[in-house]
């Protein structure tokens, strides 16, 4: 239904006109309550559905709808203003002047706009059933008065709005037939019927496609007589039923106007033969006998079978004297209808004597009946009765047709004259004279109401009271009045018919009254009408109950009013409907009267409750199968449906369940959720057909899914539904083809009826599971659903998030895989983790439902105090364990802080007490002699122990037998002598199958969760309880540092850890053996915590490493082994690894430093971001190795520009000073050079077609050259600036460039000619393009503006200005929805084109964003920017995928492959970087710092590392085990200084932001900012005694601060440049600062003044630090050199030389005998103090090293470095024999591939592009050359060199060398 689908479906789903209607719906209502709590509440209903238009529609102030929108709004804010409530009024105002509204015109919204009725756009729409064409609306034209007409004024007591109009009546969707195909319902075959016999009439005017499906079936006899036999078949097929219910008449008695006479008669005596011949009283029967009446064509009734048929029903009423009154009531309907049929048909010749009389004084008899209803129907029915001789009267006219109308689908055709009302009303009017005393009526109304105090006092029953005022007595003008009422509501006049109500003469008659509020309830509660029109009728009861002026005050009246409503507010099943809620609000509003005896009578009503009596709302619903279905030969398919039905939902029984929130994509943030079961019935109200639901392990998603199920089949109604099929997709075999029938099958339909169903029903598929049957097809594409023949269905269908990859949208969205690009057909969410209050939810269900031994208290404590618990239970499924086995895992009197909870002991608990549980079911069990035999046999052996052994044999089973999967079918006879039989066959089996956690349906069994299955395999490979496994763990405990040790791992901390590896050999049996793990990140996720947990499995785990060493079976476990180690956190530093066979292990962002791997089988190992310094790699198998990223291409010049060809076969770059370079992508080697230009190549771009470059230049010029040649074919000279941008149209006619005299020219490049200029830009133009269909132009700018430009009319169409700074990049989405800018304000926003809102801003990164482009799907935007990374974010979601860095400064370009995921950026550094967005492996998840780590601290006690980070935050970390502790986060820029307070409990930063901040270090809040510098602050320092701090600036000053109250207390002012660096010496009274002036200063604390200035470095001193002792100076400067600086005479002790770069860092060693420096050239140096000797280099570091420090240990030293990379690590200084050997700790990095320093001497397989990656990360050493990559167009490079000399004299140096800056210009590089 219409109404339905408006109130039942989410507001976003609506059209903008539904959603405006439903504003003023709610806009209205809000006007006419009087409680203003209801009113606010109405208020924020329509701003919610006016934004929604908004969002919906184009900002078109011409717009009807958006000027209906600003109507509203004004109507909202005067509402709101009147309520006092100014703001939200101004708000309100506002919003309609933006949309074009005149606040100062309107007063209420209805006075000048109101939406058209919502079904004017739905009225008798008739659809072709699957033919070659659309069959329109069905209907044929009113005539020309009728149709919406308005009415005069009424009375001004009722509102304007309500029954505003003359509207067309309801109508019915229906379909027209193609030739002889079948029909969907009975209603169909009426309305063809119908047609075919009304289009026979001249008068009559049918639509378009309505006229064309008449006249084709016209000329078709075959299908006439087709359609008239169906008919025909259906009445003798109700002949034959037995049993003829209410759904049986309803279908047969709706063909009663369609019939000839005969077939009519004959249809008209089988009913009259049910009423005559039944002893008891059918009232289905009777009621259809009714409807037949009122639905019979003129001339098919005669006056004798109404007579004949009058005199049956009067016989049988008074024969049902004794019977109920329900009885009664439903025979003196009976007989109400057939009166009214005699009436109208002008019967004249009633007996009065033999009928007349009898049956009058039976109906006045009736009036002593206590049922006020029977009351009310017998009045009723004498009236009628009393107009039967009667002649003509004034409503007859209007009730008599020349052919009866189909009900429901009037709008079809008009074929008589519409009421006179004028000429109605004066014949009521003389009706009316004939009752005396019109006057004498409206006192006694009035006196009624008075004495309802009185009445309730004395006791009468307000039951009682609803009789009074009907008359019995003589011929009233009430029933004319009602007759004539309900031919205006037939006809849809509802103008005329509120205007009849209100002028009657009757109209204070209360059966009148009693009669119109009935047909109001019922138009109310009648789905058929349209929203407005439901509204109105509501309001009109309300009007006729406040009003008592204008009704009076008969409280039967008022009475009836509130049973109606109360009847609407309760009538809704499911969702509250708008009916039910406009009705409940209009009750709240009636309580609150101010007359003392209507709220009595209000509280009277209440506590009674609605009469029993109910409105009727609709025609009962068909039988299933129903008659037409029997006709048709259909088979019935309802039935099954209704089993079905309630067998899933008996399954579903008593759980806890929480509504999930979910997020739009993977990478959206948690905080963008929204409720999961609104968007997913969003979906399902649209027009997509595939939902996919993504989330962990656990999430929640079968769960949902089957809450789903069950939610659809509580709505389910009818086969005109959508059937929902919960398909669980491990259990269904090949659901790559024909899935929906298998399923069926399964649930017992038979052929027939999936035939049925296949081709005449529709589906909501529920599809769970897609990871555990192991999927790879799409199954939406492989079932060929929603194709022609095939099944009709939408599905939802849920995935793991961890079993799909990044490109993993062709799996499940409908098309062909080439064009899916942003399908509108697919939708897709994420479940997100719980949240606080979803798990509290929980937990109070929880308790409510099981109750545990636990109170809801206790569990919300053990959640705040358990480490880590809080993060466990926000998944669902480990939530239900937690809360299941925490009371068992916690000892009572344990203090909640020591309990250890992980996810893997979660799953010991759960298993064990569900073990036990099901051994004491057994036990309670009645079990035959044998059963209890093998039961005691298995408890004295340790039930519970054969339970998890009969576990984990199953899981390995499932795993080994069946490739994991989960669901075994087994069949006794079946499957004797097969691998399954060893886990049915015995009893013992049986009883602990029984008591596992299994579940079965029918044949199959299953673990409860797929988890379990993955725990199961888990401790199959290694189970803690095993005994083998715990004599194994005191062998290696009590052999720990032995020297028969073969093998040693050190872990984080530095100490050496030796795991002993005997000689035993592994078990061969265990699934790492045979099972492949890597990928199963669930599983692994299991082992890993046995590793953190169990040491013996992590020496179990590395004996299989060792092992394969000598034996290669030993591989595939050996890599599994290596792969939970690294998942695990080990760190494998120093270890001997020679030799080891791991094919296609994962050790992506392992910890291999300085590692022996010579010979090593590593075929296919994902090596991504792996730390590999120092490892021999020689002699290594690496063929297929995956590193997940490309070598750079280094040049000798900034890289400004760059474009891939159309093709994706070529790419090429705009360098600075002039030159282009062309680069075959198949082997990146140069294949053309373009070199004219003599400024810097800002722009270069390729036409379409791939033949032609286009070059923009500083030197003002554009450039086209021809591909193939190399030749200038064009130059374009008419700009006055430079030019930055240029680009080609979709279609290569023309050509766009953007210059810096701020104008756009557009070109021809065929003709080289200027044929447009676009002015606007107020500055430079940095970037244009064109949309993909070339009629636009897109440019940014300096002015800070981004414009659409409309480029066949050469203007400005719109101005996007909401950027803050310069506009550097422009891109238009591949569809051209979306164009995406990016800023010097360091953002890129994505904006709408058409509306021209921003869709998202997306922040990240820490500098200006030069440039964006767009995926070639057109999901992900990547940027590049000046902080020397590209970033990858989701377009969905606004979030950042991926962010990549390797670039050494800021990044100047960037491009996407046309043809793969591969994306290309070119900077500053000079370098070209290749990055591949495809690359699979297990994600990196890093807590380091994503940029420049630019300083590090060790706390005083040496317990927690600071970090300080390009990236704006300080990081603090375990100094132990190297994790973050905490982030802290505030400054705006570079934080290059961080600090701890001499106690340890404050940090201090410094920023470029120009602040320094003071922080809590415990709660990680900023307790003080301190302002005040004026450049950026580059170091800061605590005094010793910790109450004052120091700042070093760029201002060239160092400021010194009160540390408790944050006040600036002194400047040291001298430096003549930068300060960059600041030290307190021991006690507190000196400081030393460091200076761009190249001096170190000393200066006096107490006096400010400088006391000595140290001269004798040649270039910036970084760092200064003083002895511990006090009595020296240490300095690093960009010179290269350290100096040490004696304090009492400022001479130079010693000048440390041996770096080759600038020195960053210096500092001392605890003792201060030891001095560590860090440098630009990426190495530290230890020096000793007494000598200034170099003790010892650390070589190899990825980058410059920033930052450097000592841990305050005395016993052993630890030194702390930052690197540029990001990366933080951890080293031991061991001293030996006087000779230093530093050790690697620990390291956190942010996840880069590091192989500096390794060796690759004579390794095979490396292709060259790993090669040369793995050469330009500083590999050393020449692996096996046996690829071989020649290409015949490449130009050797000696060949570029000499053909690049110019007679000029100018040459372009060779694209091939890699030129090293100076130290100096390199380090102010890196510093800007």
């Amino acid at each position: 239904m219409l109404f339905g689908s408006i109130v039942s479906s989410p507001r976003g789903s609506l059209s903008p006109q539904k959603a405006l209607e439903l504003a003023n719906i709610y806009l209205e209502t809000a006007f006419n309550v009087t409680d203003s709590d209801i009113a606010l509440v109405l208020c924020h209903d329509t701003e919610m559905s006016l934004s929604q238009v908004r969002k919906s529609v184009k900002h078109d102030k011409s717009s009807t709808v958006v000027q209906g929108v600003a109507t509203a709004y004004i109507g909202l804010g005067k509402l709101l203003e009147s309520r006092g409530h100014a703001s939200g009024a101004q708000a309100s105002y506002k919003k309609a002047e933006k949309l074009g509204g005149n606040v100062h015109d309107l007063t209420r919204p209805t006075d000048t706009y109101r939406p058209s009725s919502i079904t004017e756009s739905f009225k008798g729409t008739l659809h072709s059933a699957g033919g070659s064409q659309d069959m329109g609306a069905v209907k044929t034209s009113p005539p020309d008065h009728q149709q919406h007409s308005n009415v005069s004024t009424v009375p001004s007591t009722i509102p304007s709005h309500i029954f505003a109009e003359n509207i067309p009546p309801p109508t019915i969707q229906v379909k027209l037939p193609g030739p002889d195909e079948r029909l969907d319902n009975t209603i169909q075959l009426v309305c063809c019927l119908d047609l075919l016999k009304v289009a026979q009439s001249p008068d009559t005017k049918l639509e378009p496609t309505a006229l064309k499906w008449t006249q084709t079936v016209e000329k078709d006899k075959d299908e006439q007589e087709r359609l008239h036999g169906i008919a025909t078949d259906v009445i003798r097929a109700f002949k034959r039923e037995e049993i003829k219910d209410a759904k049986v008449v309803a279908e047969v008695v709706c063909l009663a106007p369609i019939l000839d006479k005969n077939t009519f008669h004959d249809l008209l005596g089988e009913f009259y033969s049910g009423v005559d011949h039944s002893g008891l009283l059918k009232f289905q029967q009777l009621e259809g006998l009714a409807q037949l009446i009122q639905g019979a064509d003129q001339g098919h009734l005669s006056s004798d079978d109404l007579v004949k048929i009058l005199g049956l029903l009067s016989a049988r009423l008074m024969d049902t004297h004794q019977q109920s009154s329900q009885h009664m009531y439903q025979l003196t309907l009976a007989v109400s209808h057939v009166l009214d049929a005699m009436a109208d048909t002008k019967v004249a010749d009633l007996n009065r004597e033999k009928l007349h009389e009898p049956l009058s004084s039976y109906l006045s008899g009736l009036k002593k009946s206590s049922d006020p209803f029977l009351v009310y129907q017998a009045a009723y029915a004498y009236q009628a009765l009393l107009c039967v001789p009667d002649d003509e009267t004034t409503w007859q006219a209007a009730m008599r047709r020349s052919g009866k109308v189909v009900q429901g689908v009037s709008g079809l055709v008009s074929a008589v004259k519409g009421l006179d009302l004028i000429k109605f009303i004066e014949g009521l009017e003389n009706i009316q004279k004939g009752v005396s005393g019109v006057s004498n009526l409206v006192g006694a109304v009035k006196s009624a109401y008075d004495g309802v105090t009185s009445l309730m006092a004395g006791g009468q029953g307000l039951m009682e009271s609803l009789k009074e005022g009907l008359s019995f007595e003589r011929k009233r003008d009430w029933y004319s009045a009602l007759r004539g009422a309900d031919a205006l509501i037939l006809d849809g006049e509802l103008a005329t018919f509120r205007k009849l109500v209100c002028e009657a003469p009757c109209r204070y008659d209360p059966a009148f009254q009693w009669g119109v509020c009935h047909r109001l309830g019922e138009m109310a509660s009648n789905p058929k009408w349209d929203v407005m029109t439901r509204r109105s009728a509501i309001a009109f009861l309300g009007e006729i109950y406040r009003n008592d002026e204008m009704w009076g005050t008969q409280v039967s009246i008022k009475q009836w009013i509130l049973n109606i409503l109360m009847q609407l507010s309760s009538s809704a099943e499911g969702p509250p409907q708008l009916h039910t809620t406009a009705a409940e609000i209009l009750l709240r509003d009636l309580e609150k009267s101010d007359d003392i005896k209507k709220r009595a009578l209000y509280r009277a009503c209440r506590e009674n409750g609605p009469i029993a009596y109910l409105l009727k709302v609709a025609l009962p619903e068909l039988a299933s199968p129903s008659l037409l279905d029997r006709v048709q030969n259909r088979p019935d398919v309802e039935g099954n449906l209704r089993i079905l039905r309630r067998q899933r939902t008996k399954e579903r029984g008593i759980a806890v369940y929480i509504q999930p929130q979910a997020k739009a994509s993977l990478q959206a943030a948690d905080d963008t959720r929204f409720p999961l079961m609104d968007k997913v019935k969003e979906f399902l109200g649209s027009s997509q057909k595939v939902f996919l639901l993504l989330g962990d392990s656990g999430a929640g998603k079968s769960t949902f899914s089957r809450e789903l199920e069950l939610d659809l089949w509580q709505s389910y109604k009818n086969k005109t539904d959508r059937i929902p099929l919960h398909i669980n997709l491990p259990a269904i075999d090949k659901p790559e083809h024909d899935m929906i029938a298998k399923q069926l099958r399964r649930d017992e339909f038979t052929e027939s009826q999936i035939r049925e169903m296949k081709h005449y029903r529709k589906f909501i598929l529920i599809c769970d599971g897609y990871d555990e049957s192991q999927q790879t097809h799409n199954l939406y594409m492989s079932n060929r659903l929603n194709q022609d023949g095939e099944w009709d269905a939408q599905m939802v269908i849920s995935c793991r998030s961890e079993y799909l990859g990044s490109d993993y949208r062709d799996r499940f969205q409908p098309g062909n895989r080439n064009q899916q690009l942003d399908s509108p057909l697919f939708q897709q969410a994420v479940i997100t983790p719980f949240s606080n209050d979803q798990i509290h939810d929980y937990i109070k269900q929880y308790v409510s439902i099981n109750e545990p031994l636990w109170r809801e208290e206790d569990y919300k404590q053990a959640l705040n105090l358990i480490p880590s618990l809080k993060d466990l239970v926000k998944n669902p499924f480990l939530m239900t364990l937690s809360l299941d086995v925490l009371p068992r895992m916690v000892d009572p009197g344990q203090h909640l802080t020591s309990a250890r909870v992980t996810r893997v002991a979660l799953y010991d608990h759960f298993v064990e007490q569900w073990l036990e549980r099901g051994k004491k079911r057994l036990a309670e069990k009645d079990m035959s002699p044998w059963m209890r035999e093998a039961f005691e046999k298995l408890s004295a052996q340790g039930f519970t122990l054969n339970g998890i052994e009969y576990l984990k044999k199953f899981a390995a089973a499932i795993y080994k037998e069946q490739g994991g999967q989960p669901v075994v079918e087994y069949s006794h006879l079946v499957d004797q002598e097969s691998w399954k039989e060893v886990f049915f066959s015995s009893r013992e089996m049986q009883l602990l199958h029984e008591a596992c956690p299994l579940t079965r349906n029918g044949n199959q069994h299953r673990f409860i969760h797929r988890s379990l299955l993955e725990y199961g395999l888990a401790r199959a490979a290694f189970d803690p309880q095993d005994r083998k496994n715990r004599a194994a763990l005191e062998t290696a405990l009590s052999r720990r540092g032995s020297v028969s040790s073969s093998m040693s791992v050190e872990i984080g901390g530095g100490e050496e850890t030796t795991a002993t590896i005997t000689e035993q050999e592994p078990d061969p049996n265990s699934p790492l053996v045979w099972r492949r793990f890597v990928n199963d990140y669930s599983l692994l996720q299991f082992l890993e915590e046995r590793v953190q947990q169990e040491p013996v499995f992590k020496d179990q785990l590395l004996a299989y490493i060792e092992h394969s060493k000598k034996d290669k079976k030993w591989r595939l476990a050996a890599a599994n082994a290596i792969t939970i180690l690294v998942r695990a956190g080990v760190q494998f530093i120093g270890t001997d690894l020679r030799g080891i066979q791991i094919p296609g292990a994962d050790l992506s962002y392992g910890m291999f430093d300085s590692v022996q791997l010579e010979e090593s089988n590593l075929r296919k190992v994902n090596l991504r971001g792996a730390w590999l310094r120092q490892t021999d790699l020689s002699k290594a198998d690496m063929t297929g190795v995956q590193f997940g990223e490309l070598p750079y291409l280094s040049v000798n010049s900034e890289v400004w520009s760059c474009a891939y060809s159309p093709d994706g076969t070529s790419f090429t770059i705009g360098l600075s000073g002039g030159v282009i370079y062309v680069y075959s992508t198949s082997n990146w080697e140069i294949t053309r050079f373009f070199y004219e230009h003599y400024g810097d190549v800002r722009g270069v771009v390729y036409s379409p077609d791939g033949s032609l470059i286009c070059s923009s230049s500083l030197d003002k010029t554009v450039r086209i050259w021809t591909t193939e040649s190399g030749c200038c074919r064009h130059t374009l000279t008419d700009h006055t600036g430079e030019v930055y941008c240029v680009a080609y149209s979709p279609h290569g006619n023309q050509l766009a460039s953007g210059s810096r005299d701020k104008t756009i020219r557009l070109w021809n490049p065929a003709t080289a000619s200027c044929f447009q200029v676009l002015f606007g830009h107020e500055n430079t133009v940095n970037s244009v393009k064109y949309s993909p269909g070339g009629e636009r132009l897109a440019s940014g700018s300096d002015d800070f503006t981004v414009r659409l430009w409309n480029v066949a009319a050469g203007e400005c169409s719109r101005i996007f200005d909401s950027h803050s700074d310069e506009v550097w990049g422009i891109a238009f989405s591949p569809q051209g929805k979306q164009v995406a800018s990016s800023s010097k304000d360091k953002t890129i926003r994505l904006w709408d084109v058409e509306s021209g809102s921003c869709c998202h801003t997306l922040e990240g990164h820490n500098d200006g964003v030069g440039g964006v482009v767009y995926s070639t799907k057109g999901d992900q935007v990547i940027s590049r920017s000046r902080d020397g990374t590209v970033r990858v974010w989701d377009v969905q979601s606004g979030t950042c995928r991926q962010t990549m860095t390797g670039h050494a400064s800021g990044v100047f370009c960037v491009a996407c492959s046309p043809t793969s995921n591969q994306v290309v950026s070119g900077g500053q550094d000079r370098t070209v970087r290749l990055w591949d967005l495809s690359f699979r492996g297990s994600q990196h998840i890093s807590n380091g710092h994503s940029s420049v780590v630019e300083d590090v601290k060790c706390s005083p006690n040496g317990k927690v590392i600071a970090s300080s980070s390009f990236d704006t935050t300080i990081r603090l970390w375990d100094a132990d085990t190297g994790a973050c502790l905490r982030t802290l986060g505030g400054h705006s820029d570079t934080v290059a200084g961080v600090a701890f307070s001499p106690e340890g409990s404050r940090i201090a930063s410094g920023s470029m932001d120009k602040t320094v901040r003071l922080w809590d270090m415990d709660t990680g809040t900023c307790q003080h900012i301190l302002t005040g510098h004026t450049e950026g602050v580059y170091d800061i320092v605590y005094s010793p005694q910790g109450d004052q701090v120091a700042s070093a600036s760029d201002d060239e000053t160092v400021r010194l601060w009160n540390a408790a109250t944050g006040k600036h207390c002194g400047t040291l002012s001298g430096h003549t440049d930068g300060a960059l660096s600041v030290a307190y010496s021991a006690d507190g009274s000196i400081i030393a600062t460091g200076s761009r002036d190249h001096t170190v200063r000393l200066w006096n604390v107490g006096a400010t003044a400088c006391i000595s200035i140290l001269i004798g470095h040649y270039s910036w001193v970084h760092d200064v630090e003083f002895s511990p002792g006090g009595d020296q100076v240490a300095s690093a400067s960009s010179d290269s050199t350290v100096r040490l600086w004696s304090v009492a005479t400022g001479q130079c002790c010693f000048t440390l030389t041996g770096h080759n770069r600038g020195v960053s860092r210096v500092t001392y060693s605890y003792k201060g005998d030891l001095l560590a420096s860090g440098s630009w050239d990426k190495s530290v140096r230890l020096w000793d103090v007494a000598s200034g000797q170099c003790q010892a280099v650390v070589h190899n570091f990825q980058g410059p090293v920033k930052g450097v420090a000592w841990t305050p240990s005395p016993d052993a030293n630890f030194l702390i470095t930052g690197c540029r990379d990001g990366s933080v690590l951890k080293w031991q200084v061991i001293e030996e024999e006087e000779q230093y050997r530093v050790n690697l700790c620990w390291s956190v990095t942010n996840g880069s591939l590091t192989v500096v320093g390794a060796s690759i001497q004579d390794v095979r397989g490396l292709t060259s592009l790993n090669k040369q990656l793995l050469k330009q990360r500083g590999a050393e050493g020449e692996p096996e050359n046996l690829f071989r990559e020649t290409s015949k167009n490449v130009i050797t490079m000696a060949s570029v060199v000499s053909q690049m000399r110019q007679p000029s004299g100018r040459m372009v140096p060779d694209s091939t060398s890699i030129i090293h800056l100076p130290d100096e210009q390199a380090q102010q590089q890196d510093e800007q």
